[in-house]
């Protein structure tokens, strides 16, 4: 049986920065349990929201009918409206009561800050693009938790900066638990790197 993973869609979310999860996360190829997870989109309402790069993408659900017992984790992409005041805020508190129930989140970019001002990374670890992007943010205490890394894995969330797609899926992938060791060190050296030797560790995976 396919598990679930929930990915936050709403206008002017950042394409490139979940798509090495997503696709890895439902084609099963590498995985422990070859099933893969069915991805769910959810958006504010059911209406169509528009990427950063203009692509139409119509919500699975909406985020009143998302219970953290339904998922397997909740995926939350950067977009300019994290920036631009409140109106990601509910996907903030949302990310809160998933935490409180010990199912796992990731956040990107402009995501960590949404998380910053809920309070969310007082006392995680996590990482952002810069720790002054964070310091910028109402409400935020967390910098000496702050971890100036590719992607941090603190507990049941996720953190990265904007330029790091790669290893924020390599943490998720590690969170959920989904690849052996050698195979997500593989994965990473491949994707990461173009490392061609990582091919030998995955064709027999």
């Amino acid at each position: 049986m396919k598990g679930i993973v929930h990915h936050a869609i709403y206008n002017t979310l950042a394409d490139w920065e979940t798509g090495h999860a997503t696709a890895h996360l439902r084609n099963g190829r590498y995985q422990r349990e070859p099933a893969g997870y069915e991805i769910v989109t959810v958006g504010p309402t059911t209406d169509p929201v528009v990427t950063m790069g203009g692509l139409h993408l119509t919500p699975d659900l909406a985020l009143d009918q998302l219970s953290p017992s339904d998922s397997a984790l909740l995926i939350l992409p950067g977009a300019d409206l994290w920036d631009a005041g409140q109106e990601l805020a509910p996907f903030a508190r949302k990310a809160r009561e998933f935490l409180d129930a010990g199912v796992p989140v990731a956040a990107i970019c402009g995501a960590t800050a949404g998380l910053a001002r809920e309070g969310l990374l007082d006392d995680r670890d996590h990482t952002s693009a810069v720790v002054h992007y964070l310091a910028a943010q109402e409400g935020y205490a967390g910098a000496k938790r702050y971890l100036d890394q590719d992607a941090v894995l603190g507990g049941d969330l996720i953190t990265a900066g904007p330029t790091e797609p790669v290893a924020f899926a390599r943490e998720i992938f590690r969170r959920l638990d989904i690849y052996r060791p050698e195979v997500l060190d593989a994965w990473f050296r491949l994707f990461a790197r173009s490392d061609a030797s990582a091919f030998e560790v995955l064709a027999v995976a």
